[in-house]
């Protein structure tokens, strides 16, 4: 192949220096007309030349200037004559003077002419040029001659130079090919020219039927190559090759990217109403031609189908967020504001929920209540407010159909001016309202249980596109999901309202009175759920009075109703007279028992236990006994503002069992506060229970106030927002009673001292004012102190306290437990406590460590009782 090219080339460079020598000598003829004529005319044009003719001498002056150009043109001849053909000049001196052969007509016309002739050995060219004066006039001729061989001496003498420049390009040449080929040879891999030739038309197949536009574009931007594909997607003219891809009516953004030959990938254009994916990287990244080759690919209908898929799964996203956001609390109002702010603005741009009235009070509706519908949640995207105004009355008959009906389904207007149905009951509203500018409504009922619990409307303005049929399916599924949770929070709601009516109805509804303590309390209920807290105050015999605070683990109905149950048991023990400790032993053993009860059968749920702190406060001395089973310790607000901790023997809440309560006694002051507390107090915001009684110190340490100033300043410190368990609060202002309110002695176990116990009885009675008492009280006491000295032991101490009641008590060291009788007509004794039971308005006994107290309490006074130490009358709030 190499030797095929260098043959063809030699051949070839033959071929071109033959035809060249050829073309030499036929132009010799030429070239000698030409250059005898050149120096001819440049001799006759000089200047002097005329003035020379008509000087003296002519030859003279002409001679050499003639021999001088002949020389330096390499002509033959140059002779000048006169208008009679005589030359002046000649190269050959012996023919000056002579007449020039020849026809010198056309030159003394004033015409240059060229003839050929004969000379003496080889053909010949002559000019004859006319001079001219500055007249015009022909004053002479200018002859110059040349022989043709002349001019092919020329020729002749360069061929070799020629022919060395033959063989230097024969030799590039051949190098060059070789360079060539080889350089071919490696670029095509030593595929031969059949094989490139089907390289081609395959490669040149492919390009033109593949469904991709293909483009190459040049370093300066001009278009190289396009397929067809790539003519169809960009509209290309047909002479769209070698032009500047800038001035081919392209999308600025695709001209650009094209022309700047950056790297992209599938970079989405506008190409008509094609949306066009390009790809473009840079071929001379590894070493190749400046310029970028660019793929176009047509992913409208991909677009399309993306798009579709994408609504679909940001409709998914939002039914999961809606999942998440709507029903986060068992509130109804609160869950129809979820669903409306879910909605907006990626579904709708209002968003209206109208409840009926009995679902908003926990109430299941009936299906005549259809027309008590109540704006519950209205939502736009601008912020304004759309139809009426939420917590308003909602129209029922704005919409297609029947709202009461549960069977109703969701109903599309896509387009609203053309329903004009709609706004026909409710003309007012849908003119002066948001909703006159919209364009486009769904309105889906809340069915829940296949009970209708209201409807929400969607609606979209005329800045958004009309829902379709895809958004009615969307809403319905929203929309069912949201009833749902609208159903549980009614259900909560009727729930919460049945256990705090319960719960209120078993808390005390008006504290006893009695003059040992003033009470104040609050008692708030978790904001979410009730629970079991609960409070009593419950007055004693002697002027004392039982202060009790407890919590039932749990919430709800259960917690509500163990609570109550505890409460009439703790009356029930108070009656009953008993320490503390004892109470607590046996409401330990109620609540085991209740366990037990909760239990049975085995996979229903048991209370886990309850709390509780009962404390015995007794004015007469100013000890309080104070026992508690699980349950936040007492604080004592003293007179001066400091802030004691008694400490109080803790132990396991009621209903666990195993360890045993421990009653203590301390002294309160008079003035100061006892204050009680359940741990929803403490350990609100979550502070743990050690926070929480320092910021209760830190809230009772003012001194000066009264118990309910106390309990306004500790909620107002400890409760900022509404509690997440129920909380409740007991302070009770410390009285005390003088002592000219109590009257004490001890009696002789001797019967003859009872005579002595009545005058006592007498005087002391006479000095309160309280003549009208002392029949009964003598008898009472001769009746008491008799059965002591019968049956108890010594020592015998009689007590009467002047109170809101005249209590007279006898104490012995016997623990022996008196009993009433009814007496037979013939017995002897046995009546004594029967006459006690008719004179006293109660009577009883309570066990102190040591033997026992006997007392008796008479019928209220008329008149008031002296005010005792520590403040003004009692008072509840």
């Amino acid at each position: 192949m190499f030797l095929l090219q260098m043959l063809l080339t030699m051949l070839l460079f033959g071929a071109a220096i033959l035809g060249l020598m050829l073309q030499a000598h036929r132009t010799s003829e030429r070239d000698a007309r030409v250059r005898s004529l050149d120096v001819a005319q440049t001799f006759a044009h000089s200047p002097g030349l005329a003035p020379a003719l008509s000087s003296p001498d002519p030859t003279a002056i002409l001679q050499p200037q003639a021999t001088e150009i002949r020389r330096m043109t390499g002509v033959d001849y140059v002779s000048v004559l006169n208008t009679d053909g005589i030359r002046y000049t000649a190269p050959i001196p012996s023919q000056i003077g002579t007449r020039a052969m020849g026809d010198l007509k056309p030159a003394l016309a004033g015409r240059a002419v060229t003839q050929q002739y004969q000379g003496l050995l080889h053909p010949a060219v002559r000019a004859l040029v006319p001079v001219v004066d500055s007249h015009g006039a022909v004053v002479g001729i200018v002859s110059a001659g040349i022989t043709v061989e002349s001019v092919a001496a020329t020729v002749d003498r360069q061929l070799p130079l020629l022919l060395g420049s033959a063989v230097a390009g024969l030799a590039l040449a051949t190098g060059g090919t070789a360079v060539l080929a080889r350089r071919l040879r490696r670029q095509t891999r030593g595929l031969d020219p059949a094989e490139m030739t089907r390289m081609y038309e395959h490669h040149d197949a492919v390009l033109h039927a593949v469904r991709e536009g293909v483009l190459i574009v040049s370093g300066e931007g001009r278009l190289l190559l396009a397929n067809d594909e790539a003519r169809r997607l960009l509209d290309l003219p047909a002479d769209a090759e070698q032009q500047h891809v800038r001035d081919l009516g392209l999308d600025p953004g695709t001209a650009a990217l094209l022309a700047d030959g950056r790297m992209a990938t599938d970079e989405v254009h506008l190409a008509g109403d094609r949306l066009l994916a390009i790809n473009q990287r840079p071929t001379d990244s590894k070493g190749g031609p400046p310029g970028a080759v660019a793929t176009v690919r047509d992913t409208t209908e991909l677009r399309a189908l993306a798009g579709r898929a994408e609504l679909a799964r940001e409709r998914l996203r939002l039914l999961y967020e809606a999942g998440v956001r709507v029903g986060t609390t068992l509130d109804v109002a609160r869950t129809a504001r979820e669903l409306a702010e879910v909605a907006v603005p990626r579904f709708a741009d209002i968003v209206t929920v109208d409840l009926l009235e009995p679902v908003l009070h926990g109430e299941e509706p009936e299906p005549d209540a259809a027309d008590a519908l109540r704006r519950t949640a209205a939502k736009t995207a601008s912020g304004g407010h759309s139809l009426y105004p939420v917590d308003t009355a909602a129209s029922s008959a704005v919409l297609p159909w029947t709202v009461g009906s549960p069977a109703g389904g969701a109903v599309l207007l896509p387009e609203l001016h053309t329903a004009p149905g709609w706004q026909q009951t409710d003309t007012e509203n849908t003119a002066t309202t948001p909703a006159a500018r919209c364009r486009s409504l769904i309105a889906a009922p809340l069915l829940a249980r296949g009970i209708l619990l209201g409807r929400v409307d969607f609606w979209r303005t005329q800045d958004s596109e009309p829902f379709e049929e895809d958004d009615l399916a969307f809403a319905q599924e929203l929309v069912a999901r949201a009833a749902v949770c609208i159903d549980n929070a009614r259900r909560y709601t009727r729930e919460h309202s049945a256990a705090v009516t319960l719960q209120r109805s078993l808390l005390p509804r008006q504290l006893p009175e009695q003059n040992a303590v003033q009470v104040a309390y609050r008692y708030l209920p978790a904001t979410a759920t009730v629970g079991g807290a609960w409070f009593d105050v419950i007055a004693l015999p002697g002027a004392r009075v039982a202060l009790v605070v407890g919590d039932v683990v749990g919430h709800g109905l259960h917690a509500a109703a163990t609570m109550g149950r505890l409460r009439t048991a703790v009356h029930s023990l108070t009656a009953m007279d008993l320490p503390p400790d004892e109470v607590l032993y046996h409401l330990d053993e109620l609540v085991a028992l209740i366990g037990q009860e909760e239990s049975s059968p085995p996979e229903t749920s048991s209370m886990a236990g309850a709390s509780c702190l009962y404390a015995i406060y007794d004015p007469a001395c100013g000890r309080c006994a104070v026992a508690r089973a699980g349950h936040p310790a007492p604080l004592v607000a003293l007179p001066d503002g400091a802030v004691d901790r008694p400490t109080v023997p803790g132990s396991l809440p009621l209903g666990l069992g195993g360890a045993p309560f421990e009653t203590t006694e301390f002294q309160l002051p008079a003035g100061s506060q006892l204050v009680l507390c359940t741990n929803g107090l403490l350990t609100e915001g979550g502070r743990d229970a050690d926070q929480g009684f320092d910021l209760l110190c830190s809230v009772l340490d003012r001194p000066g106030r009264t118990p309910e100033q106390t309990c306004a300043n500790v909620l107002a410190a400890m409760l900022p927002a509404g509690p997440g368990d129920d909380v409740a609060l007991l302070v009770a202002g410390i009285r005390q009673l003088a002592a000219s309110q109590v009257a004490e002695w001890t009696v002789p176990g001797d019967p003859a001292a009872i005579a002595g116990v009545r005058a006592q009885c007498t005087r002391q009675l006479a000095g309160w004012g309280l003549q009208d008492l002392e029949l009964a009280a003598e008898l009472i006491l001769s009746e008491l102190v008799t059965n002591a000295i019968r049956y108890g032991a010594e020592p015998i101490t009689v007590r009467l306290l002047h109170d809101r009641f005249l209590t007279c008590e006898v104490s012995d060291a016997s623990s022996t437990s008196p009993h009433l009788r009814r007496a037979a007509t013939t017995d002897e004794g046995g009546r004594g406590l029967f006459i006690v039971a008719q004179l006293a308005e109660r009577w009883g006994t309570r066990y102190p460590p040591q033997g026992k107290i006997i007392w008796a309490e008479l019928a209220p006074l008329a008149i008031q009782a002296p005010e005792p130490d520590g403040g003004g009358a009692s008072r509840s709030t």
